[in-house]
């Protein structure tokens, strides 16, 4: 016999900071390390609990008054392409694939810095250098991917480097970390073509999800994600099908979000597996 235990991490929170989705607001996080020989078990479990990783650190807002940031993921099973994203799949279809290990290189970086500086130049990782920037590819302790994406060879004997998406490979689906693409093919909607192509790197692997991160009601930067259909949101701790985006307006209500203490007692753990137990153990 063996007796299971949960893996039982410390959780912090973060002090609060202007929110980068909605003006006015502050931000707040719930944390914990991603560490040792259970740190994939606690990517996959949190994961589905609306979490994410950073590095070596999972997290998952958790705002004093507002609940707007949601946890979504595509259905692969029940994915359909809409008309437009045909389109969009059309207009990138001469970029080749390659997924590589966790390994930053100088001509990513290069792509990362003409990006942010293009469309985020005022964010909070417009400062990154070298060395943080290859920390935030390559300080995993679990199954995570480069999956780059390259334009057709022009004659210069290579393939330019056009997109890159950071992704994690859960025991249910495929999770994009981060990705940026160059600038000059925001028009072709280059993201929206990784995530349709990751929905398609998930159906080919027998995985059921595809993970894109937070979805904010009320945030045009994060609009684009309610046009993908199968869509489901981690609300009030169950995961359910988006439905009408304007349902989710009273997440920022001051009384919408339960005290921290709550949240992290509702967190389901993964198991670890103790030392076997003698059943004689207590018999008189």
């Amino acid at each position: 016999m063996r007796h299971s235990l949960p893996i039982i991490p410390q959780f912090y929170v973060t002090a609060p900071q202007p929110c980068p989705y909605l003006k006015g607001r502050m931000e707040r996080k719930l944390f914990t390390a991603l560490q040792g020989d259970h740190a994939e078990a606690m990517n996959d479990t949190l994961s589905k609990q609306g979490f994410r990783r950073s590095q070596n650190v999972l997290y998952r807002p958790s705002c004093a008054d507002c609940c707007a940031c949601l946890s979504a993921r595509i259905r692969v099973e029940d994915f359909v392409l809409s008309r437009n994203q045909r389109k969009i799949i059309r207009r990138n279809r001469d970029l080749s694939r390659e997924v590589t290990s966790a390994w930053a290189t100088q001509e990513q970086f290069d792509l990362f810095r003409r990006y942010l500086e293009c469309r985020h130049a005022d964010g909070g990782m417009a400062d990154m250098d070298t060395f943080e920037y290859a920390a935030m590819v390559e300080e995993t302790p679990v199954r995570t991917r480069v999956i780059e994406y390259r334009k057709p060879d022009t004659g210069r004997g290579r393939q330019e480097l056009a997109a890159v998406c950071l992704t994690d490979v859960l025991d249910d689906g495929l999770s994009l970390v981060y990705s940026f693409f160059d600038p000059e093919l925001q028009n072709s909607s280059v993201g929206s073509y990784i995530i349709m192509d990751h929905v398609e790197l998930a159906r080919a692997s027998g995985l059921p999800y595809v993970y894109l991160g937070y979805w904010v009601p009320g945030s045009p930067k994060m609009g684009y994600k309610a046009r993908f259909a199968a869509l489901e949101v981690y609300h009030r701790g169950e995961w359910r099908d988006l439905g009408d985006p304007e349902q989710y307006s009273s997440a920022t209500h001051p009384l919408s979000v339960p005290p921290i203490a709550d949240q992290v007692m509702k967190l389901v753990m993964p198991q670890q597996v103790s030392a076997p137990i003698d059943p004689r153990r207590g018999r008189k």
